[in-house]
């Protein structure tokens, strides 16, 4: 697939829900959540100012706020899989991601969301690698969601991982940064 042929929205694709989550699939999951810090820095390394001020596609974040809103998508993931592990199926509350994007935090230094990132993930991967067969199968309620199993949401966040590392890395290979 050539670059003029990805989707700057997905350029991974949309999350694919699979029929059946094997003990593969929660590894890699695991080891993708592991891996992220060091992908989402080397992303951005060496970009200045005005490139982390750069939307990836037309009408979409700057690098900067998707930085940012990495730290604050997975500070609320990882809320939520401790709810779910600790209370039986609880209401968890949606926010408005585009509404916390345009906070004045989202000018801060990538720095600060890069470094919440690495120890906010050497913990979660710590706690999911510490789960039993019935804590995996643990969940919340989202009001967008539904039910949503401990399980799921790590696959969906290694998803939402990938995703957001491949809107910066597929925005540099375009300009040449």
């Amino acid at each position: 697939m050539t670059l003029t042929s990805v989707d700057p929205r997905y350029p991974i694709g949309d999350f694919e829900v699979p029929s059946v989550i094997t003990l593969d699939d929660r590894t890699g999951a695991i080891a993708t959540l592991a891996e992220l810090p060091e992908q989402l820095r080397n992303a951005v390394d060496g970009l200045s100012s005005a490139e982390l001020s750069t939307p990836y596609r037309e009408g979409g974040w700057t690098l900067r706020q998707v930085v940012h809103h990495v730290a604050d998508s997975h500070m609320n993931a990882t809320v939520r899989v401790k709810l779910a592990l600790t209370e039986d199926w609880p209401k968890v509350k949606a926010y408005d991601e585009a509404a916390w994007a345009k906070l004045h935090d989202m000018a801060a230094p990538v720095e600060w969301s890069l470094e919440l990132v690495e120890s906010l993930h050497a913990r979660w991967v710590m706690l999911l690698q510490s789960l039993d067969e019935q804590q995996w199968q643990r969940g919340y309620d989202h009001p967008a969601d539904g039910r949503v199993t401990v399980e799921m949401a790590t696959l969906i966040y290694a998803w939402h991982s990938r995703h957001h590392v491949a809107h910066i890395t597929h925005l540099r290979a375009q300009e040449g940064w």
